[in-house]
């Protein structure tokens, strides 16, 4: 049953993200926020998919603050990449590998949305350029999304953060919000599975700390739902206010 789900959902979301990608890059030209709701739609209808086909369920714990800050996510599978937009609202800008703005169709609609592209291989140049686009976007008063580990990550693994993050909270000069996500144990298997997937929003840590402590504090936090961490005395999920995000 769990293959036919799989295939199912395979046979409906990916048809169907095409679609909605089309129409973001028919919407370019004429407006922002039109491409913004098209990527709400897509996240929505990715979460009806893997609700109603697969089966899995999204809880939340914990609380999202007040005001503009950079939401820093552990990334164990593409289900949270695609969430972004209906999970944290506010259209929030993503802080993406520019390859990403490079794939037919979708890298168009991408960069219409507005995403912050980091030119990896490029050096000081591409960072000024990244510079420049976030302090733009900062100004519009939008949420910021990364993801601090700069690749899909294995369950039950807590790599270091990528050197860009700290240079990107500094840059920013924004609180920053880790979320811990444990989506890898259901959609990111082959066939994927039916579950609950949790995501835990993490205190907000202020601007201005010194890179090992606030490295410290984000990386701890977004391996908050690891077992291995669970193992080692991080608090309970049992802790912090628990809601399904319906």
């Amino acid at each position: 049953m769990i293959r036919l789900r799989t295939a199912l959902f395979a046979l409906i979301f990916y048809p169907g993200s095409a679609v909605f990608a089309i129409l973001g890059m028919l919407a370019a030209p004429f407006s922002e926020r039109m491409v913004q709701r098209v990527a709400y739609g897509w996240s929505a209808f990715h979460r009806a998919c893997a609700a109603h086909i697969m089966r899995i369920r999204v809880v939340l714990e914990g609380e999202r603050p007040e005001g503009q800050v950079i939401y820093a996510m552990r990334h164990e599978s593409f289900f949270e990449a695609i969430e972004l937009p209906r999970l944290l609202g506010n259209d929030p800008v993503p802080f993406a590998k520019a390859e990403l703005s490079r794939i037919p169709f979708w890298g168009r609609a991408a960069r219409a949305y507005g995403m912050v592209f980091v030119e990896r291989t490029q050096g000081a140049t591409a960072l000024r350029t990244m510079a420049k686009a976030a302090r733009e976007y900062k100004k519009t008063g939008r949420d910021f999304a990364i993801f601090p580990e700069g690749t899909r990550v294995p369950v039950g693994s807590a790599p270091p953060l990528r050197s860009g993050f700290a240079g990107i909270y500094k840059l920013m000069n924004l609180p920053v919000v880790p979320v811990a996500v444990d989506s890898g144990h259901v959609y990111r298997t082959t066939p994927k599975r039916s579950g609950t997937i949790t995501y835990r929003f993490g205190a907000a840590i202020p601007p201005g700390l010194d890179r090992a402590e606030v490295e410290a504090r984000v990386h701890a936090a977004i391996n908050a739902l690891n077992p291995q961490d669970q193992r080692v005395g991080v608090s309970p999920a049992s802790s912090l206010p628990r809601r399904p995000d319906a």
